[in-house]
């Protein structure tokens, strides 16, 4: 596939390397532009570019920026595209700012949908970047480490897990977008090195009603490291 991953922090450069070596053919880009990539590019075998060319990826876009950043993106090339678009990214209110439609009820990626006028897939959310970059083993190994795919699209959903799935983690469903909330920060799922049967289990022990306090526990503990 042809694949463009719009972030270079962890996650981003983490997927760029896994992707180069199942033999896809990957973009990489920041808000910073081409030429600040050359050491992640040499280290994935990616090829670095614009963020309109990344966002222009025939198959599969990526994005993995935080959420304030998403409204700097190409939103002209990403509201048309054909591809599937996945957003890896979590809301953290003291970096991202307040943002009215997610305290109101949206999660992040209904949000972020909203934004780029595009429907998108969330996963690669859920687990702590060292374990994404280390922890992929072979299909059926013991304790093998599950992601959560939610989104609206079940052959969208289903692209996606099967890349999870050659990378090397198990991807199970998480349901509907509206229901993402249950993998993002302060909720029991996030960034625990679960199988596929224990992150089933803990996405369910999910509470609506904590929801809100949980993100700002998560938030006040994230605080320190933006």
């Amino acid at each position: 596939m042809k694949i463009g991953i719009i972030g270079t922090g962890n996650i981003g450069s983490a997927l760029a390397g896994y992707l180069i070596n199942l033999g896809h053919e990957v973009t990489i880009a920041n808000s910073r532009g081409p030429e600040t990539l050359v050491e992640i590019a040499a280290k994935t075998g990616a090829t670095p570019v614009t963020v309109e060319l990344a966002a222009s990826a025939k198959d599969l876009v990526i994005i993995a920026i935080p959420q304030k950043a998403l409204v700097k993106l190409p939103i002209t090339i990403l509201c048309i595209s054909e591809a599937i678009i996945v957003d890896a990214g979590n809301y953290y209110p003291s970096r991202d700012g307040e943002i009215a439609d997610i305290k109101n009820g949206l999660t992040d990626s209904e949000w972020t949908a909203k934004v780029i006028g595009h429907p998108v897939i969330k996963a690669f959310n859920n687990i702590v970047a060292p374990s994404l970059s280390s922890k992929a083993v072979a299909a059926g190994s013991p304790n093998r480490i599950a992601l959560s795919v939610a989104g609206d699209k079940e052959e969208h959903k289903q692209v996606v897990k099967n890349l999870i799935n050659e990378i090397g983690f198990d991807a199970i469903d998480g349901g509907l977008l509206s229901d993402s909330w249950r993998q993002q920060p302060g909720e029991p799922a996030y960034c625990q090195d679960l199988n596929k049967e224990q992150l089933k289990t803990t996405l369910q022990k999910a509470d609506i009603t904590t929801h809100s306090e949980n993100l700002a526990k998560a938030d006040e503990m994230a605080r320190p490291y933006f």
